[in-house]
């Protein structure tokens, strides 16, 4: 049970724990706005002048704000400083793991993205050979951002991740690269490293940044070389007991022909809607594979070399926009640095949405399919919002989402909206950078109790 609301509002707090109350919603509204005067700050927050002027002496004592700027609507003086976070305060570290690949951003104190690498991996090489690899892409991402050390690191790798400890519950289908870079990472550094299951991450980015930022409760449902999920629910991400919320590839489902089991999800929802399963759909449909397709257009990054690298120009101190995440302009749905070249299931995809009626039949077989694993989890969470993520989920876009949203609507009495995920394909990546950032404001800012009101 939720405190009544004029009671919560009512409920003071100690002096100490006012000032940090006082001083994390200060810096909340600098973010969210951008730099401010204190006359603003006082209108915001409406907290009084003189509480105004000691949260702005403390936080520049703190080295967290300076003065970046004057106001050209006053009049010039004390009153008219513009006040920013110190973006450079702390510098933060996100990285997505998959099998072949790393790829590393370094970011500032408010999310924006200074610069990002990615290695190619041998996932049949010496698992010391590919963790120094990686190490060697941190190191040279940190270099390029000017950034001499993290202040906090967050990886985004598939697989159960462990609430309880925060380490991987099980090793058993996870390269074995993966944890050692972990553990060399915690190792190496001494600063905080967050590990988080890969898609509990991308739904981090579609609810700050994309199809979700309107919905506190929602599913995004991750449909690429394997399916998986993550829940959120009343704001929060849900783990599970054993880190396993999501895990929707061994959900069994009718038309697989067998069941999966505690070893495998063949038979399950990974066996309709997985990469194979929808190739081989499509062949069903008369729609082999053929030439890749380019979503936007760009150029092989870096072909053979698996190396590509992008500093990010934005200002300290310029206002953030959104969640105050900046992806670099690329996005292909590739990794950053790997061949453009899309994966056989998204390329099949594409071309039928834009192959019209010719590939209308494809489309509908393949919602009809995504339906039933969205039916089950909606007749358990009731979410409201199922998003449609991964490369099937952005290749099919709206012309899936809509076909989807139509089976399921045959399937279950619950009005459900399904969309398109829109972060692109640096989702697993960008979410990694926001955990990053949240858990290191959460530190530099002070954490704030809940139902305490700011005192003047």
């Amino acid at each position: 049970m939720h405190p009544p609301r004029a009671a919560a509002a009512g409920r003071t707090a100690s002096p100490t724990t006012a000032r940090l109350i006082n001083d994390r919603l200060a810096l909340q509204l600098l973010q969210s706005e951008g730099p401010l005067t204190a006359g603003q700050l006082k209108s915001l927050t409406g907290l009084s002048r003189p509480t105004v002027a000691d949260l702005v002496e403390r936080l520049q004592e703190a080295g967290l704000i300076t003065v970046v700027g004057e106001s050209g609507a006053q009049r010039r003086g004390p009153n008219a400083r513009l006040y920013g976070i110190v973006a450079d305060r702390a510098h933060l570290v996100g990285l997505d793991l998959r099998t072949h690949s790393a790829t590393v951003a370094v970011a500032d104190l408010l999310g924006r993205v200074r610069a990002e690498h990615t290695v190619l991996i041998d996932p049949d090489g010496a698992p010391d050979t590919a963790v120094a690899t990686a190490l060697a892409a941190v190191d040279k991402a940190l270099a390029a951002a000017g950034a001499h050390a993290p202040h906090t690191i967050a990886v985004g790798a598939p697989g159960l991740v462990d609430p309880a400890t925060g380490r991987f519950g099980g090793t058993d289908w996870i390269p074995s690269w993966h944890v050692g870079l972990v553990g060399a990472l915690r190792a190496r550094t001494g600063v905080p490293v967050l590990l988080e299951n890969e898609v509990n991450l991308a739904a981090i980015a579609e609810q700050r940044d994309g199809a979700a930022h309107d919905r506190d409760t929602f599913v995004l449902l991750w449909l690429g070389q394997g399916t998986g999920a993550a829940v959120v629910l009343d704001g929060t991400l849900r783990r599970g007991a054993s880190g396993g919320t999501g895990e929707i590839g061994f959900l069994p489902v009718p038309g697989t022909g067998a069941l999966p089991s505690a070893s495998g999800c063949d038979g399950g929802f990974h066996s309709l809607a997985g990469s194979a399963a929808i190739c081989a759909l499509a062949a069903e449909h008369g729609m082999p594979y053929g030439a890749a397709v380019d979503p936007k257009g760009a150029d092989a990054s870096s072909p053979g070399t698996g190396v590509h690298e992008l500093s990010s120009g934005t200002g300290a101190n310029e206002p953030p926009s959104g969640s105050g995440v900046h992806e670099p302009p690329s996005d292909t749905g590739a990794p950053t640095g790997a061949p453009t070249e899309a994966p056989p299931a998204e390329s099949l995809v594409r071309s039928a949405v834009a192959a019209g009626d010719a590939g209308a039949a494809f489309l509908d077989a393949l919602a009809a399919r995504i339906a039933l694993g969205v039916a089950a989890v909606c007749a358990v969470l009731d979410p409201g919002c199922v998003v449609l993520g991964g490369e099937i989920g952005r290749g099919g876009g709206a012309a899936l989402a809509d076909r989807v949203a139509g089976h399921l609507a045959r399937l279950s009495p619950l009005r459900t909206d399904v969309r398109a995920g829109t972060v692109g394909g640096r989702a697993v990546l960008l979410g990694a950078v926001l955990a990053a950032r949240d858990a290191a404001q959460n530190e530099l800012f002070g954490a704030a109790g809940p139902g305490v009101s700011p005192r003047p």
